[in-house]
Order: C-alpha cells, then sequence, then structure tokens
C-alpha cells in the first residue's frame, strides 16, 4: 500500500484502538528488519499499567525471536559496553509513567509551573538505561524502531507519553552518533576509538509510533481531527486500524492516511491478525 515501504528516516503513526492489531503491526515491521537492514528493529514499550501487551510471547510465536529485555545502565563515568547478551536484547519497558503533564509537575514561586525535582530526578536516572540502549544498537546496525503502549488522550499536548516520545524521538533516536557516544562512553578519551569505529546515520533511522485511541470505527478514525501536540501532524506518514461491522461478523479494515514521498494507495483494505501476523485480503 506504500510505494517503496516507509521511507528511511521518518516517521510513521498507527492509530488504533486497543486489541485491533497495533502490536502485532509493530512486531512484523520490527522483525523485517533483519531481512531489509541486516538487523531487527527494536521494541520501546510504553505501557505503565495494566496488563502486558505480550510482545514477547508474540515475537516468539509469530518469528521464533526471542525478543529478551534490555536492563544495562551506564552512569556517568562507568563502564559503558554492554555484555553480549545484551546486545541480544530488543526490547525495553523503561518509561512507565502516563497520564497528564501537570501531574509531574509543581508550582513554582513566580505563579508558573515545572516539572517536579524529584520526578527529574528519577527520570534523568532512566535514561542512563534508555540512551545506551539505542545507542549500542544503532551501532551494531538496527535501522528501526518501533514505540508502544501510548494510551488515549483528550489532548495530546497534555499527555506525558506524548512529551517523552518527542523528547526521546529530537534527542536520542535522531542526535549525532558522535554527539551521542561522547554523552555515554566517558571519558572520551578512553572510548574515542569505539566511538569513532562506531559513527551511524540517524537520518537512517525509521520509527513506527502505535497510538491507541478511543475511536474504534474506521469511518471515525478517518474523522479525526489533529488535535493540539499531535505527533501525527507533523509524521511523514499515518496509518489507521479500524474495525466496521459487516453482517454478523465484525471486519478489521485498514487505510493509509497520508504518506509523503512516494506513492501510496487510496483503497480501504481488510486484514486480520493471523499465525503470521498482519495478513491483508
Amino acid at each position: 500500500m506504500l510505494g517503496g515501504g516507509l521511507l528511511p528516516g521518518t516517521l510513521a503513526v498507527v492509530y488504533g484502538a486497543t486489541g485491533i492489531g497495533k502490536t502485532h503491526l509493530g512486531l512484523t515491521f520490527a522483525n523485517h528488519g533483519q531481512t531489509a537492514d541486516g538487523a531487527r528493529g527494536l521494541i520501546f514499550d510504553m505501557n505503565g499499567r495494566g496488563d502486558s501487551q505480550q510482545h514477547a510471547e508474540y515475537a516468539e510465536r509469530l518469528f521464533h525471536w526471542r525478543l529478551g529485555e534490555w536492563t544495562h545502565t551506564v552512569p556517568p563515568m562507568s563502564d559503558p559496553h554492554p555484555p553480549a547478551e545484551q546486545l541480544a536484547a530488543f526490547y525495553t519497558n523503561t518509561f512507565k509513567w502516563v497520564g497528564r503533564v501537570r501531574d509531574f509537575q509543581v508550582p513554582t514561586p513566580d505563579g508558573g509551573v515545572e516539572f517536579d525535582w524529584n520526578w527529574k530526578a528519577t527520570y534523568n536516572h532512566a535514561l542512563y538505561t534508555v540512551r545506551p540502549f539505542f545507542y549500542f544498537h544503532f551501532a551494531k546496525g538496527v535501522r528501526r524502531v518501533v514505540v508502544d503502549g501510548v494510551e488515549p488522550m483528550d489532548a495530546p499536548a497534555d499527555s506525558i507519553q506524548f512529551h517523552l516520545f518527542d523528547d526521546l524521538y529530537r534527542k536520542t533516536i535522531h542526535r549525532d552518533a558522535e554527539t551521542l557516544g561522547m554523552e555515554i562512553c566517558m571519558p572520551v578519551w578512553k572510548h574515542r576509538a569505539f566511538i569513532d569505529a562506531h559513527r551511524y546515520d540517524h537520518t537512517q533511522i525509521t520509527t513506527l509510533l502505535l497510538v491507541t485511541t478511543e475511536e474504534t470505527r474506521l469511518e471515525d478514525l478517518l474523522a479525526r481531527k489533529v488535535a493540539t501536540g499531535d505527533v501525527g501532524a507533523t509524521a511523514n506518514t499515518i496509518v489507521v486500524l479500524g474495525s466496521e461491522r459487516e453482517g454478523s461478523r465484525l471486519a478489521r479494515k485498514l487505510c493509509v492516511v497520508k504518506h509523503r514521498g512516494s506513492a501510496m494507495s487510496e483503497d480501504i483494505v481488510e486484514y486480520r491478525v493471523g499465525p503470521r501476523g498482519l495478513e491483508l485480503g
């Protein structure tokens, strides 16, 4: 449905209700990186409450892929290099914050607001795990990122998850490789050879963001308005997954709403979640 698929270096956003098949789509995209890029993609799970989204179980069943969970942390001036088994870990659920931005803010003496210092300290500590997760995998050839677990929000601009994703996308995923390496691998003089030998082009990294919506019907998703702070407003590609009643059955359908840079189909296509993931037709 996309002429040439998702373009390298761009952001694609998939909107759909819970249970519609977004996670299966994301895992399929990540797994295809093995064929297209020589390395599977990363799964960055932002789910912060409720049951597990079963990424590991789905990956094992669909693609015989053992995800493994990244736990390697690199505080400043510590040995940055992950053990071999961590380079085979393509999943992390480090960011578990959900709700509104203001839930994490406190008043300031001048009448404004700022992020609570205790929360900022916790967030900065989480980055010691998150940033190496991306850096060392990118340095090994990974070129795909799937971000899952984003909850519905009336006003996206108020969502802490959208705030965190924006920060992650700009300051980590699309940060210059040398700069990110120097910030993680300290002292730099000691790790300069590694940093220089593992430069990568961040403009070739493609990100797929999976967003859960309140709307379930495809028609309602197609009519959905872009709200302030919605990352879909600037994304290169938007795909919607929704359901429609057809007689006594509920059909799942998808449509590409927006795609820049190459041809796209305007068809609404039925799909099903089968033993190999999403199957069209």
